[in-house]
């Protein structure tokens, strides 16, 4: 029996109140992580008091967050492929209201330990380039274990220039082997744009495309093409790759949270495909990465 496409959502599939997108528990099968997407124009979206901790994450603009009887400032960015924005972590229980213009996204995992809500600034978020060659990327670490101490949450985002490869080779993350691989669900927030320089005219129907595959007994099958707002779920399952097509630039938010007891990101390779890292200590990294902030020099 088929399974393709069950874990993939276009733009507008998933709303909820004035939350354009919201994945959560009520996703039969869905345990471990959310995420919530808004477009906001002056109005405000709400966080309730709940066993939940989240990041908030400016994709387009800025935001102020109330929370805990203060008020926190997120300067944001002018668009994804703008660089690293500064977010801002609430731990468990801790209730806020958004406000601004943009879009902004807020990763959530489930837990009943409170950790101290944290505000990372634009310049303190680790960015890597990962990968060389056509499989060259940008990372920004902002909620990873070595940036941010959470209890569940490992969240990062993903700028692949056109023509590129990411999330290759395809890896799996559905076992717990200690020290090898983790248990974690996993979200992809999708957008994707004109590639930088390109000349694309106005209304260019701007995607990448993304993949999941079966791994032992439990089936997944999705072949998407992704574009702005877009979700993809990947509950267990080689995934790989998110690929960009060469006019256009495929950015990614990656939601991960699971059960095992250490809140650790390790994934093993389809074994057909784990030779491909080999070839990254001998290729140069893609020159025209990193994407740095139109404030910083550079503009799409």
């Amino acid at each position: 029996m088929s399974v393709r496409n069950e874990w993939f959502f276009p733009r507008g599939s998933l709303p909820s109140g004035n939350w354009e997108s919201v994945v959560d528990t009520s996703i039969p099968g869905w345990q471990y992580t959310g995420i919530r997407v808004a477009a906001l124009d002056g109005g405000k979206v709400g966080l309730s008091r709940r066993d939940v901790e989240r990041i908030v994450v400016p994709l387009s603009g800025s935001f102020s967050v109330g929370h805990e009887g203060t008020v926190t400032e997120l300067a944001g960015r002018a668009h994804v492929f703008d660089g690293p924005t500064d977010v801002l972590y609430l731990g468990a229980r801790t209730g806020a209201e958004i406000r601004g213009h943009g879009r902004v996204a807020v990763a959530e995992a489930p837990t009943g330990d409170a950790r101290p809500s944290r505000y990372l600034a634009r310049s303190d978020v680790p960015v890597e380039i990962r990968g060389a060659g056509r499989d060259t990327r940008q990372v920004h670490n902002f909620g990873t274990p070595d940036a941010l101490d959470a209890v569940a949450l490992i969240v990062c985002e993903v700028i692949t220039p056109g023509g590129n490869w990411s999330s290759h080779p395809a890896h799996k993350h559905d076992e717990h082997v200690p020290g090898h691989e983790s248990r974690l669900e996993e979200i992809y927030y999708f957008e994707a744009a004109p590639a930088r320089g390109i000349g694309a005219p106005d209304g260019a129907d701007a995607f990448g495309s993304f993949a999941t595959y079966t791994s032992g007994d439990r089936e997944i099958d999705t072949q998407a093409l992704v574009r702005t707002g877009d979700i993809a779920l990947v509950p267990y399952g080689y995934h790989g790759p998110a690929a960009a097509a060469p006019e256009y630039d495929l950015y990614y938010l990656n939601v991960m949270a699971g059960p095992d007891p250490e809140r650790v990101w390790l994934v093993s390779d389809d074994p057909r495909q784990a030779w491909i890292r080999s070839r990254w200590a001998r290729d140069a990294p893609d020159t025209r990465l990193p994407f740095l902030s139109t404030a910083e020099g550079v503009s799409r």
